[in-house]
């Protein structure tokens, strides 16, 4: 029996030992075994060795696997890759075994069995790298130093490829040169980018020297680690000095001293910007503006700042001297300060005194025009009062001497004075600005040419009108009553101007204002003007500075109450337009109306259609009619029942609201604008909310809110008074009849 383990004492240690056993009998006879004859040999030793020699071949065994899976992988790398070969170069017959790894990167083909010939090789490098690596391959096999290279390969298609060859000289036993193991790597990507990164710091570089500005960076040792040209003019010293100099040994002491506490807080990641002295290589030290800029890695931590200084020694210089100069300044106005107060003073006085002078003269200006306007006023109504009072007196007289039939002259004579009256009162408000306008879109050439007839009969024979109206005119906004009243107006005037004769223009065209205040105070926009030219007497300066004020007036007493002008001013202001006059004596007078122009919102609306039909109410149509004043709702409710319309009445606008909230039939409203609490305007919007639709006719006497043009909604119109009592009739009527079509 072989190598048998046992445990065995030896010299008092227990150990484990191997033993080979042979037993042999022992035979008393030849039938019989007296005993058995056990042989020991101890084998401990060579099964130990055995056991060792087992191990390592089973660990060499197992380092062969691993190192074939090694090279496994490494080919499979190799094969995958087209950056890297490996090559192996036989010195001694100086070829280069072939290989598909190389082939990647070498742009050859292999030229036989044997694989590539060095010469063949370096067919294939630049002629420029050639020598270069000629040198280091040969420097390499003398000195037995590893090869580090760059190069560059030439493609079949004429590109070309950055490599980068490493490798290492082995030699045999003799220690004679045998082969060149090595690699090689496509290096042209990480080429291109280190040749665009030495551009970009060759470009900065040649920008930060060409800057008036001292740059530079300083580590965390507080060393100098880059700087500008200027920096090293600035201190009189070369690159190579300053790089590595620590910021104490380039400022000097009294410079580092002053800027201690700013290069700590910039080495603490703070952006630090101070003046200080900086030594210069003139000896004189200069002021200089400084910002310290640092610089972090990508974990944030501070390895530098960076250094820009800016020359600032003339402006320093310069504000010192503005300094001085305002102290003398200052000096030299306090001594004339109290010249210059008692001369401010008189000043103060003499102003005073012209401001109370002006004051008193604009007094007196205001008072003459309203004694004027007041005067002008009085006469003509007391004259239009005194027919109107004078007719209805003698009315009542002959009604009570039983004369009926007498009465009808005066009857006529009381109305014209009181048609009169309203004329007035309709001019008073038109210079005012005060009344009512319907504005709309009109078109000004139309309606020139439809009062053609008109104006011709009331120039007369002797005077010639001229039409020059522009094609293609933009429509206007205007009220197209006031407009013909206006237009009428100045060719009355005109013919009063020629006596004798002679001839009229009449002038339309667009005009563009690119700017207020081009023409009087008119907005920027477009307008159109409508002028006038005649070729009367004129007028003298000091007639034309009054042309305006009402009441004003050259014609012979009884030819002109003095409104005219003053109408057409207050109606053209009032429509947002402009008027201009421009006259010489015997040079004729051109008068310029400014309006502007209609702009579209939307569809045009098509003209109203005139409503025709009978005045009668139709049956159970009722009118709600809001008065203060009590004659003159009598009036018009007594005219609506006379027409056959049921007629409710209130005095106010809170009467009017519990009518509305009633039962009671209303198919419409009219109520004066100018009620006591609630207005009529606020009156039509309560009762709209209670009757939707619900016509409204207002009535004005004078009315500012009334003026404007946005007052008016859809089906709602406006009467003003004093009106006629047809009028009124016929407006309700169109009224109604207009909300039954709708």
């Amino acid at each position: 029996m072989r190598n048998q383990q046992l445990a065995i004492e030896r010299e008092g240690v227990l150990e484990q030992a191997w033993f080979d056993l042979a037993l042999s009998p022992i035979r008393d006879t030849p039938r019989s075994i007296g005993g058995l004859l056990l042989c020991l040999s101890e084998t401990s030793e060579r099964v130990r060795t055995e056991t060792r020699l087992s191990q390592t071949a089973l660990h060499y065994k197992l380092s062969a696997e691993v190192h074939r899976a090694s090279e496994q992988r490494l080919q499979l790398a190799l094969e995958a890759s087209d950056l890297i070969g490996i090559w192996d170069w036989a010195i001694q017959s100086s070829e280069i075994p072939p290989g598909a790894e190389l082939s990647r990167i070498l742009p050859v083909a292999q030229s036989g069995p044997k694989g590539l010939s060095s010469e063949a090789f370096f067919d294939h490098v630049h002629p420029d790298d050639v020598p270069r690596l000629r040198v280091a391959l040969q420097r390499c096999i003398t000195e037995r130093g590893n090869l580090d290279e760059r190069y560059r390969l030439r493609g079949e298609n004429g590109a070309t490829r950055w490599a980068l060859a490493r490798g290492r000289c082995h030699c045999d036993e003799q220690g004679r040169p045998l082969r060149f193991p090595g690699a090689v790597m496509n290096i042209t990507s990480q080429q291109a980018s280190e040749d665009a990164l030495r551009q970009r710091e060759a470009e900065l570089k040649m920008i930060t020297d060409a800057l008036p500005v001292l740059i530079g960076y300083i580590d965390s040792e507080e060393r100098f680690r880059f700087n500008n040209r200027y920096y090293t003019e600035w201190f009189g010293h070369s690159t190579e000095w300053l790089l590595g100099k620590t910021a104490r040994e380039v400022l000097g002491e009294r410079g580092y001293a002053e800027r201690q506490v700013n290069i700590r807080a910039a080495l603490a990641g703070q952006d630090v910007t101070f003046e200080a002295y900086s030594p210069h290589r003139d000896g004189q030290p200069r002021r200089m503006l400084v910002h310290y800029l640092p610089r972090r890695d990508c974990h944030a931590n501070v390895l530098g700042f960076f250094v820009m200084a800016l020359d600032v020694t003339e402006r320093w210089r310069a504000e010192q001297a503005l300094r001085e100069l305002n102290e003398t300044l200052e000096s030299r106005i306090q001594e004339r300060t109290q010249a210059l107060a008692e001369v401010y003073e008189r000043l103060l006085k003499e102003m005073a005194s012209r401001e109370q002078a002006q004051e008193a003269l604009r007094q007196a200006q205001k008072m003459e025009a309203v004694g004027q306007l007041t005067g002008g006023i009085a006469h003509d109504f007391n004259n239009m009062l005194t027919g109107i009072i004078g007719g209805l007196d003698l009315i009542q007289r002959y009604i009570q001497s039983g004369r009926h039939g007498e009465t009808q002259r005066f009857i006529d004579a009381a109305v014209t004075s009181a048609n009169r009256a309203a004329a007035l009162t309709h001019r008073l408000l038109a210079f005012a600005r005060r009344q009512p306008l319907n504005l709309k879109r009109v078109e000004l050439n139309q309606l020139i040419e439809s009062m053609h007839d008109l104006l011709s009969r009331t120039l007369g024979r002797h005077i010639h009108i001229d039409n020059r109206l522009q094609q293609g005119l933009w429509p206007v906004s205007s009220d197209e009553n006031q407009l013909e009243s206006a237009l009428l107006n100045l060719v009355i005037n005109a013919r009063d101007a020629m006596p004798d004769g002679g001839s009229l223009l009449l002038e339309t065209r667009n005009v563009e204002l690119y700017s207020q205040g081009e023409v009087g105070d008119l907005a920027a926009g477009r307008y159109v003007i409508l002028r006038l030219t005649d070729s009367g007497c004129g007028m003298s300066a000091k007639v034309l500075a009054s042309v305006f004020e009402p009441f004003f007036t050259t014609k012979p007493i009884g030819q002109g109450t003095g409104l005219g002008l003053s109408m057409v001013y207050g109606f053209t202001r009032q429509a947002g337009g402009h008027i201009q006059i421009a006259s010489e004596p015997g040079e004729g007078t051109q008068v310029s109306l400014y309006l502007p122009v209609y702009e579209e919102e939307g569809v045009a609306a098509l003209p109203a259609k005139e409503i025709e039909g009978p005045l009668r109410a139709k049956q159970g149509e009722t009118v709600l009619v809001v008065e203060d004043d009590p004659a003159v709702r009598l009036l018009v409710i007594d005219v609506l029942e006379m027409l056959g319309y049921q007629a409710l009445e209130a005095a106010d606008g809170n009467a009017a609201i519990r009518i509305l909230e009633s039962s009671a039939a209303v198919d419409m409203l009219v109520t004066d604008v100018g009620l006591p609490g609630m207005n009529g305007r606020q009156l039509a919007d309560a009762a709209r909310q209670q009757r939707p639709g619900l016509p409204v006719l207002f009535m004005t006497g004078y009315a500012k809110q009334a003026a404007s043009s946005d007052f008016l909604e859809p089906g709602m119109d406006m009467i003003s008074k004093p009106f006629n009592l047809d009028a009124l009739a016929k407006r309700v009527c169109d009224m109604l009849m207009e909300n039954d079509q709708r």
